[in-house]
């Protein structure tokens, strides 16, 4: 089977979150099942050299005409890679947005990537299915069922749209679509209208032949109210055609035997190294080596909302009243990054800060952490917590999403589990829960068990690229005409 991935982000050539990491990992995964897979991208101002495929592409977009160019990369690990060239669209600090927000041309961007992706299958690469994800790749299905609807060579392409966080959406004002070049016919309920404004997202959700999530509890979440963020009735209409797959985790990047950014390489039957990877974390944050004996609780997250650091902020100095230590990395709302940045100054032999994303720092703190934090108000699937059960580094993390999916609530009764969780959305919970982590703490026998049950733990890619191919030919089989489908 032939694949094409169309997403914004992806390693090694761009990452903001998650999303680059499934990027990354997912097609090599599915290329050793045996599939052809290709990836498609824009060219952001970092990328790798490439080489031209079509120097001049011609696209238009509403009263304006574009003319990037479709480029290519070497390949990685036998996954091709196809970029989308246009320097005065792509070619800028940041992917998405810049310290004034969302860039205003966001819509033009993606409508010309989403385009640009449906014009690489018909003149280079033509696969047998299309995997796009996000709202940034959400057009591809609406114009290949609209514009393409016609093309012999295009309409029987199957799309797989995956959310990977329903939080973004791309809404867009509406005068957006003339300027995008999509007739005005598609702005009506069952197509990309959304309270008087354009949803990207929506028409991903609506054209295409099949949905997935990144976990089984996420895309039963986004069916309500409280996590469906006002498209919950268009998925409670596609319920039938959508799926949770959760998220895999690439363990030759992310493992402390193979792990070539940390101090000293570990494993579950020999936990030695962790303890240099702790006094190296510590060092690497400029705390006291008195902290060595502290159990350190780690973070690694965008500063959002939506990862639960309200419930920090509201409960911080209670929980630095604890025998513990706390290392900060990432970056984001300008409150949080204030937050944390003062909370290091007040508590500098305590608390470590570091306002920005770092790669090697992120291994250091699986590696040398004792406890990873994650409260997320909702967490599509999360990949921390996950890398953390690999590293012997117990989460410590609230339920719900990919969250509730991956840990299990350890039992040191029975032995029984991978880490600690807490449902109701407050401070209280959250600090009540990380009370119950540094009692287990306390007991050693306990607590090598606790690590030696998450370190167990396989969430390696081969069980869910498994999954995407069965839905890849679930899509498949929807675009086969009944007709056909009788006579065979």
């Amino acid at each position: 089977m032939k694949i094409l991935f169309v997403a914004s982000e992806g390693l090694p050539f761009a990452k903001t979150g998650g999303l680059a990491d499934v990027i990354g990992a997912l097609p090599k995964a599915l290329q050793d099942l045996g599939h052809e897979v290709a990836v498609f991208m824009p060219k952001y101002r970092r990328a790798e050299p490439t080489k031209a495929i079509i120097p001049s592409l011609t696209i238009s977009l509403g009263a304006t005409t574009r003319f990037p160019s479709l480029v290519e990369a070497n390949p990685i690990g036998g996954v091709r890679y196809f970029f989308l060239q246009d320097p005065a669209y792509f070619e800028r600090p940041e992917l998405y947005q810049d310290k004034t927000g969302d860039y205003p041309d966001n819509p033009e961007r993606f409508a010309l990537f989403s385009h640009a992706a449906l014009e690489l299958a018909k003149q280079v690469w033509m696969p047998d299915v299309i995997h796009c994800h996000d709202w940034q790749s959400a057009l591809v299905p609406v114009m290949l069922r609209n514009q393409y609807a016609t093309d012999p060579l295009m309409r029987r392409l199957p799309v797989v749209f995956t959310v990977h966080n329903l939080g973004y959406q791309g809404v867009f004002p509406r005068a957006s679509l003339a300027r995008i070049g999509l007739p005005e016919s598609l702005f009506r309920m069952d197509a990309l209208e959304y309270y008087g404004k354009l949803n990207f997202m929506k028409g991903g959700l609506i054209f295409s032949d099949y949905l997935s999530t990144v976990s089984k509890r996420y895309a039963q979440e986004i069916q309500t109210p409280e996590y469906g963020v006002g498209l919950e009735g268009v998925i409670q209409g596609r319920a039938d055609r959508l799926v949770g797959i959760l998220n895999g985790v690439d363990y030759t990047v992310w493992s402390p035997e193979l792990d070539t950014l940390i101090a000293a390489k570990y494993s579950a039957q020999n936990l030695a190294g962790k303890v240099a990877c702790k006094k190296d974390l510590l060092a690497a944050f400029q705390l006291p080596p008195e902290n060595l004996a502290r159990p350190l609780v780690g973070i690694v997250s965008r500063l959002t909302d939506q990862k639960g650091f309200d419930l920090i902020a509201e409960m911080a100095i209670d929980l630095l009243k604890e025998n513990l230590s706390l290392v900060v990395l990432g970056s984001g709302e300008p409150k949080y990054e204030k937050f944390f940045q003062g909370l290091a100054a007040q508590y500098p032999q305590q608390v470590g800060v570091k306002i920005a994303y770092d790669n090697a720092l992120a291994h250091k703190i699986e590696a040398g952490s004792d406890m990873f934090l994650m409260p997320s108000r909702y967490e599509p699937c999360g990949l921390n917590q996950i890398y953390s059960l690999r590293y012997g580094t117990v989460p410590v993390v609230r339920a719900t999403g990919g969250l509730d999916d991956t840990i299990v609530e350890f039992d040191p009764a029975k032995g029984q589990g991978t880490g600690f969780r807490f449902e109701p959305y407050n401070g209280k919970a959250m600090l009540q829960t990380v009370r119950q982590a540094l009692r287990v703490f306390g007991d050693k026998r306990a607590w090598q068990t606790l690590q030696a049950n998450g370190m167990a733990k396989d969430f390696s890619w081969k069980t869910s690229a498994t999954a995407y191919v069965a839905l890849y030919e679930a899509a498949g089989r929807s675009r086969i005409p009944r007709a056909a489908v009788t006579s065979n």
